[in-house]
C-alpha cells in the first residue's frame, strides 16, 4: 500500500460500486438497450470495466456496443466443456436460421446504401425476401404460410421488433449484427444448398444454428 494512502482511501478504491449488482442482474435478464434502459445503460457505461471483471469469473464476456446502443452477456468459448453454461443456447430450425441470415444480409445492404438508422420491413417485404430463395419445386404457398410462425420466433429472439400502431411492420434490431456475425454469413452459401433441399421437401432438415438466449 502506498504510504500516502489512508486505509479509508484504499477501502474506497477497492469496494464494489453500489450500482454493480443491479447492472449485472439486469444483464442476466437479457439485452440492455440504451434507449429502453437509459438509467441502467448510463451505469453500465461507467462500470464497464467492473462488469467485465465480475462476469469473467463466471466464464462470461460483456459485449458492449456504445455506437449501436446495446449490451449483453455471452459465454466464453469452452472447448473442453468444463464450465457450466449460464447463458442458455437455443437450437434454431433451418427456416428460422435462413430468415436470420437473410435479415442480416438485408441490414448489411441497408447500412451500405442508406443514411437511415432504422431498417423497417413489412411482412410482405420479408415474404418477398424469403421467396427468392425458394426452389421452383417447393410448395411456395405452404412455405409462406409458415413465415408467420418464423417471424414470431424471430420476434421472441429479439431480432425483430413490432412497430407500434403499424400492423405487420417490424424494425430489424441492430443487435442482430452481433449474433449473426461475419463468420456466420461466410458459411451461409455453404448452408444454402441444404436449406433449399430441406425446403423442397427432399431432406429432413437440420439444426442450422444456435444462438444464446437474450
Amino acid at each position: 500500500m502506498n504510504p500516502a494512502q489512508t486505509p479509508e482511501a484504499t477501502a474506497s478504491e477497492t469496494r464494489t460500486p453500489e450500482e454493480l449488482p443491479g447492472v449485472v442482474t439486469r444483464l442476466f435478464k437479457g439485452v440492455v438497450y440504451a434507449e429502453a434502459d437509459e438509467k441502467i445503460w448510463q451505469s453500465l457505461i461507467g462500470l464497464a470495466s467492473h462488469v467485465r471483471d465480475y462476469v469473467a469469473v463466471l466464464g462470461l464476456d460483456l459485449i458492449l456496443d456504445e455506437s449501436e446502443g446495446y449490451a449483453f452477456l455471452k459465454s466464453r468459448e469452452d472447448p473442453d466443456g468444463d464450465l457450466p453454461r449460464l447463458i442458455a443456447r437455443r437450437q434454431l430450425t433451418f427456416n428460422v436460421s435462413l430468415l436470420l441470415a437473410l435479415l442480416r444480409g438485408r441490414m448489411l445492404e441497408f447500412d451500405t446504401n442508406s443514411s437511415e438508422l432504422r431498417l423497417i420491413m413489412t411482412e410482405q417485404d420479408i415474404a418477398d425476401m424469403v421467396s427468392v430463395f425458394l426452389p421452383e419445386s417447393s410448395n411456395e404457398a405452404r412455405i409462406l404460410d409458415q413465415l408467420g410462425a418464423n417471424i414470431k420466433k424471430v420476434v421472441e429472439l429479439g431480432f425483430l421488433r413490432k412497430m407500434r400502431g403499424q400492423a405487420g411492420t417490424y424494425e430489424v434490431a441492430r443487435i442482430l449484427k452481433a449474433y449473426v456475425d461475419a463468420q456466420w454469413l461466410e458459411e451461409f452459401d455453404a448452408r444454402l444448398a441444404d436449406y433449399l433441399t430441406s425446403l423442397a421437401g427432399t431432406g429432413t432438415g437440420t439444426e442450422a444454428k444456435e444462438v444464446e438466449s437474450k
